[in-house]
């Protein structure tokens, strides 16, 4: 049967298969960060507060270094298309370099972290702790890019259960190691916040060797890190064309939510403790409209490279609606659940519990009101990354977070005064003008350019 005649049904059971293991994939990617915030909680309000902080600064490096991980997907899911293994390889290691060369250029800022968050208004204690974390934990930039590089090649070759497999074997590595650092069990010392550094150090390494190791066994044909030394300029120029807007993409996200948290650490400790609590919260639902921009990325991307649009705007289609049917459920669970759910990252005799309970209720009742917005924005710049449109998005995103998400989160939360909330209700204005924006930009402006020459050989929209 032809690919054009594919039921919204067999769409979405496409979308299942290939799905399912990436959104697995990026839910144990955010139980690394959800084990060190919940143990850390149990540990002390304070280390849990310079973790959201310091994990901010750290998400806001490799958000914006993971551009050329993630230019590297609709690229190798185009040529696999074409059945053109050479330029599959050529992107994928040059990806690897643009990766490592970010990683590189970002550690400077890890190890000067005191400065950097004493600049952005946090306390001296909260400024210490984060450096100490970021002291050990930032070094695990380099093998985090690599590895998002490695994922993003397997995944556009529709290999993603091995994605599952080992981020889920990380993650249980992850807790057991928080578990012996952060307390000092099992004979090992009492290190706090350091332990959980250390421990997620240690994760990102494992998860490099059994990313690398998979690709060079199941995938010897494609001789990944073969003369890997050599440079091959004029890939490498492809790559970073495509990538660098797409790092600036993610910078504009990551950068509007790391923002908020400096400024929810401006109002104290406990509604940093809050905020960080909820948006972890907030964190974990999205993984699953990731995951299915993620799909949409591929999918479009094998599309385009076929020049098989009829395919591609039915699969788009089918992944938008199950993103909507995934935040109306998010919505209902947020709304009718939020004390259980908060006070999973809290001693039941933390002093200070009833305070976040309190202001933690309310955030997540706000993170409700973004799960549509966010997934939206997510999913229409999953499409358009598949069709090879990025720069244009990058503006659209990067004006709706800074000039509309970011003002609004300042004049509300304090101008108005109504502080955390006011924090919040900016995000969640941010990501609606995003979502609307980009939602427009796929389906009026590079779906109609893409009815004439479509695959990689033409120009595509600018």
């Amino acid at each position: 049967m032809s690919t054009t005649q594919m039921s919204y049904l067999a769409h979405a059971r496409a979308v299942l298969v290939l799905g399912l293991p990436l959104i697995g994939g990026h839910l144990g990617q955010v139980a690394i960060g959800v084990t060190d915030t919940v143990m850390l909680g149990w540990y002390g309000v304070e280390e849990l507060a310079a973790l959201g902080v310091a994990g901010s600064l750290f998400f806001v490096m490799f958000l914006m270094g993971s551009g050329f991980a993630w230019a590297v997907m609709p690229m190798v899911a185009s040529f696999h298309a074409e059945g053109d293994e050479t330029n599959l390889r050529r992107a994928t290691r040059m990806g690897l370099w643009l990766s490592l060369g970010f990683a590189v250029c970002a550690l400077p800022v890890m190890l000067m972290a005191e400065q950097v968050l004493l600049a952005l208004g946090q306390t001296d204690q909260v400024a210490k702790l984060g450096a100490e974390y970021l002291s050990i934990a930032g070094w695990g930039i380099v093998p985090a890019l690599l590895v998002m590089t490695i994922k993003s090649y397997l995944a556009a070759l529709e290999r993603t259960q091995i994605v599952l497999w080992i981020t889920l074997a990380a993650a249980v590595a992850n807790a057991l190691a928080n578990y012996a650092f952060i307390f000092g069990n099992w004979g090992a010392p009492t290190w706090g916040i350091a332990g959980a550094a250390v421990a997620s150090l240690l994760t990102q390494f494992v998860m490099l060797a059994g990313i690398v190791g998979y690709a060079l066994i199941a995938l010897p044909q494609h001789q990944l890190f073969k003369r890997f030394w050599r440079p091959d300029w004029e890939m490498l120029g492809r790559v970073f064309r495509l990538g660098w807007p797409i790092g600036l993409t993610n910078l504009s996200e990551v950068g509007l939510f790391a923002a908020s948290a400096f400024m929810m650490g401006w109002l104290g400790t406990i509604p940093l403790a809050a905020h960080n609590i909820a948006l972890q919260l907030a964190s974990i639902t999205f993984m699953v409209h990731l995951g299915l921009s993620n799909v949409a990325t591929i999918r479009a991307g094998n599309a385009y490279g076929r020049g098989d649009l009829d395919h591609m705007l039915r699969g788009a289609r089918t992944v938008i609606v199950m993103s909507l049917a995934m935040a109306l459920a998010t919505i209902v669970l947020f709304i009718a659940l939020p004390e259980p759910l908060i006070s999973l990252f809290m001693e039941r005799d933390e002093p200070a519990r009833d305070q976040i309970l309190e202001i933690g209720i309310v955030l997540l009742a706000l993170a409700a009101l973004f799960q549509l917005v966010d997934g939206a924005q997510v999913i229409a710049l999953g499409l358009l990354r598949g069709v090879q449109d990025t720069t244009v998005p990058m503006v659209l995103a990067a004006v709706s977070y800074w000039l509309v998400g970011m003002p609004a989160s300042y004049v509300l939360g304090f101008v108005l005064g109504w502080e955390g909330v006011g924090v919040w209700l900016g995000l969640v204005f941010g990501l609606a003008c995003a979502g609307v924006a980009l939602m427009i930009r796929f389906w009026t402006v590079s779906v109609p350019r893409l009815r004439g020459p479509v695959g990689p050989g033409a120009v595509p929209a600018p």
